[in-house]
């Protein structure tokens, strides 16, 4: 395995354990850690484990795009624009059509991109105090990558609620739209998710495998037009003058004055 700087390899038998790992962050997605992330799937795809579990060190799951990720998206040229929209739509892509059970371990927020991460995985477990949103629209930015799967996850209406508005969800309303699959009291979150792990560890792993691989399988060609598009509107935005005062005022800590379109 790498040594990774964002992440915590933990390697128990047939399952190992990933923690995002900048606390002081609250495990904000840098550029480095989205690339350290699709390693370690690669990684662990082609070792015996059985079973992923993903959970955040400290007390957030993942708030979303680091600030001096979000500082450094003004300055990009388009092409640089595209070829970060397209990493992202990779780990998203990555994480749907993981060959192997995927358990998120959401001990905290998990917001925009966070929430993309925590509720694309196979099973989704919560504490109660976890709170779920995307957010981009508040800084001028577009959901639009995580658009795709959300959509198909919890229906169009629902959706349109959530990235539309922006707005935060508790971790009940969250399992009540079907973002979430379990709510777990915070002292038993992660024993919950090891014997989760074992129930599926004990399942036939060519089962697993196969019965994913029919779930994605269907969806996976209108999956990747729909992200080609949404990568290429999530780089458009970057250009728009919204976007360069909600990223402004978002950094500045003050009410954003928008322009509407260019």
């Amino acid at each position: 395995m790498h040594n990774f700087t964002t992440l915590l390899l933990e390697d128990h038998g047939p399952t190992t354990k990933i923690t995002f790992n900048r606390p002081e962050k609250r495990n904000a997605l840098s550029a480095k850690m989205i690339c350290e992330l699709l390693t370690a799937l690669d990684e662990i795809e082609k070792t015996k484990t059985r079973v992923v579990i993903l959970t955040g060190a400290g007390t957030a799951f993942c708030a979303g795009m680091d600030l001096e990720m979000l500082s450094a998206l003004a300055q990009q040229t388009p092409q640089e624009n595209q070829e970060d929209s397209r990493r992202m739509a990779r780990m998203f892509r990555r994480i749907w059509s993981f060959p192997k059970p995927l358990i998120a371990a959401v001990n905290g927020h998990a917001l925009a991109g966070g929430c993309g991460i925590a509720t694309l995985c196979d099973f989704t477990l919560a504490v109660p105090e976890a709170k779920f949103g995307y957010t981009e629209v508040k800084i001028g930015f577009l959901p639009a990558i995580v658009s795709v799967f959300l959509t198909r996850q919890i229906g169009d209406k629902r959706a349109r609620d959530l990235l539309l508005t922006g707005r935060l969800v508790e971790a009940k309303e969250a399992k009540e739209l079907g973002l979430v699959t379990e709510i777990v009291p915070s002292d038993k979150l992660m024993s919950r998710a090891e014997g989760l792990s074992e129930q599926l560890v004990a399942a036939s792993p060519s089962s697993l495998t196969r019965a994913k691989r029919l779930l994605t399988s269907a969806a996976a060609a209108s999956v990747d037009a729909d992200l080609e598009r949404a990568v290429l509107e999530n780089a458009r935005i970057r250009c728009t003058p919204d976007f360069k005062e909600g990223l402004a005022s978002f950094l500045e800590k003050r009410k954003p004055v928008w322009q509407g379109e260019d």
